[in-house]
């Protein structure tokens, strides 16, 4: 089942690092976090990616470009003449990576439909290139195939961040606590499981996946969501980044499912 990476927006509320490459080429530990959610994936088996990039595209390309070379123990050998290389060890995953430029301006729907061609008749896991999760994406999986829908998504508890009042009729405050985990929405978190007959709901690269497409298949009854009750956080603002590396500088990073 291959996995589709949205990784093509301009990532303008975290300019401080997207006005020099695409958000989901932040680092985080040294590493594109775009590399963090597919070691995720690959930790369950999932190694075949398709990347929908745009905004710096090139970028995304000449990382992947490199990444065997800079993860190899690599002799080269100038003595006959021409650069011979010989790899004596190599360090990479079992990756196979298609970067797909899906333009500019698409949206996030359009960018879907754009790869199309790469996808086929067949089932796909997509999530977004600027989030992480624990999510175990094999009981995603089995829980999407159970329900026999056409997409699912996992859904996750948006924590409230200011604290909760009780408000009376006469505007007086009638009681006031601190925020709790449970006082959050669920919202979607993206890693979602979709079968090919999602296309059918997308078109153009105006196409938002988020409104129509997403709505129609709630109001058809085939839209599940899958609660997960775990670690997840984007990275949309300089602030959010900065709480991911200090989690991976200390050691605490939960959406770190893999052994090293």
């Amino acid at each position: 089942m291959k996995v589709v990476l949205l990784a093509g927006g301009f990532g303008t509320r975290i300019s401080e690092e997207s006005q020099y490459k695409p958000k989901p080429m932040v680092e985080i530990g040294g590493k594109p976090i775009i590399w963090h959610i597919m070691k995720g994936f690959s930790n369950y088996g999932f190694n075949e990616f398709v990347i929908c990039a745009g905004y710096k595209q090139h970028i995304i390309k000449e990382w992947f470009a490199d990444y065997f070379l800079h993860n190899s123990d690599i002799t080269f050998d100038f003595t006959k003449g021409r650069n011979d290389m010989l790899i004596h060890n190599q360090h990479c995953e079992p990756w196979k990576i298609t970067v797909v430029d899906t333009g500019l301006n698409t949206m996030t729907g359009g960018r879907i439909k754009r790869i199309q061609p790469y996808i086929g008749n067949n089932t796909f896991l997509m999530t977004y290139g600027d989030a992480v999760c624990d999510v175990n994406i094999e009981n995603l999986v089995e829980f999407h195939r159970t329900r026999k829908k056409i997409a699912t998504l996992t859904a996750v508890i948006q924590a409230q961040e200011k604290g909760v009042l009780d408000v009376g009729g006469n505007n007086a405050v009638r009681s006031f606590r601190e925020k709790s985990h449970n006082d959050g929405a669920l919202i979607n978190a993206g890693f979602m499981v979709l079968e090919p007959r999602v296309f059918e709901y997308l078109d153009g690269d105006d196409c938002v996946f988020e409104k129509s497409p997403l709505q129609r298949l709630a109001k058809e009854g085939e839209l599940m969501s899958y609660k997960h009750k775990g670690f997840w956080q984007c990275m949309d603002t300089k602030r959010e980044k900065d709480i991911l590396e200090k989690m991976w500088s200390t050691g605490n990073a939960p959406w770190k499912v893999w052994k090293d």
